[in-house]
């Protein structure tokens, strides 16, 4: 998937949810709801965590120097880390104080009607914003299943949207259907029972999203595929005796780093040793352009097992 779309995903949300986030804090100022001021700020931190994506993604694209030979391609994933802390730190907490303090003092909604008019505006825009981050993503899936291609996912970018999207929609039926049946019933606890279920949504979201992006942040393999295929590049060479190691690691979404430990022919020649390298650089880069750096190391069959897998 290419930074293009990433930045189109992430857009969207972010016009989506500044609307959104206006409408549910003005919303929440005329009827005194608390699970609509736990939606405005579940609206404002998915606002400002898309700004650091922008900002992630920005910093990401930074060449590489001499005191980060391998680019920045991990800012990315440092800051994806940061937007989790930020929604079980900010999102999370903000709403279940606020709704444990309203259902200690319950107070009926004013005007519930401006409510319905907001959520429902809301999940509109939230809906948009979804279908936008569902569209990419699915265009670059590899798997049948949503939850594995999620877990393989490279670009915490989309997959973070994505999260970020069904936990705003889920929060907005339960805001709907909390107020409903408190206005329904005569129930002005459930107002205050509906924000802190927003706030535990926040908090599964986050804890999903810094499981994913922790993997990515200490250096996940590139996909089994990816290595199998390039092993049967090396391994289909005439000069190659055996593969000893394949190392990978992603430095980014499009930034994979591999290192090849090869058992070459005894009576090959350096200077053929050279062409044979050279060659297999060639042919891995051009069918995966995403290999950025590929290190390829001359050992033996017995020297090449150090125990490390990739």
């Amino acid at each position: 998937m290419s930074s293009h779309a990433s930045k189109k995903v992430i857009y969207a949300a972010l016009a989506g949810n500044l609307l959104i986030a206006v409408t549910k804090f003005g919303a929440a100022f005329f009827t005194g709801s608390s699970a609509m001021f736990s939606e405005g700020i579940h609206s404002a931190v998915d606002s400002g965590n898309q700004v650091l994506l922008l900002h992630g993604l920005n910093k990401s694209r930074k060449p590489a120097d001499k005191y980060h030979p391998f680019g920045y391609g991990m800012e990315l994933y440092f800051w994806t880390f940061v937007v989790a802390i930020l929604i079980f730190a900010v999102g999370s907490g903000i709403s279940i104080y606020e709704g444990v303090h309203k259902i200690l003092d319950p107070h009926p909604v004013k005007n519930i009607m401006i409510n319905y008019a907001v959520l429902g505006a809301a999940v509109i825009f939230e809906g948009f914003a979804c279908s936008v981050a569902l569209r990419e993503f699915n265009a670059a899936r590899t798997k049948d299943n949503f939850i594995e291609e999620i877990r393989s996912s490279k670009d915490p970018a989309i997959f973070t949207v994505l999260f970020e999207d069904s936990a705003a929609m889920l929060g907005l039926l339960v805001a709907m259907g909390s107020l409903f049946v408190g206005d329904y019933f005569g129930i002005p606890e459930m107002d205050g029972i509906a924000s802190v279920m927003i706030g535990v949504i926040l908090a599964l979201t986050a804890m999903l999203l810094a499981y994913e992006s922790k993997g990515l942040l200490i250096g996940e393999a590139a996909s089994p595929d990816l290595v199998d295929r390039v092993e049967a590049i090396a391994g289909d060479h005439p000069a190659i005796d055996g593969i000893n190691e394949t190392l990978t690691m992603h430095l980014g979404p499009r930034d994979i780093l591999l290192n090849l430990s090869l058992d070459f022919r005894n009576d090959l020649p350096s200077g053929d040793l050279e062409n044979v390298v050279s060659y297999l650089e060639s042919v891995i880069k051009a069918e995966f352009p995403q290999i950025k750096r590929i290190f390829i190391e001359a050992q033996g069959g017995t020297q090449g097992k150090s125990g490390v897998t990739g």
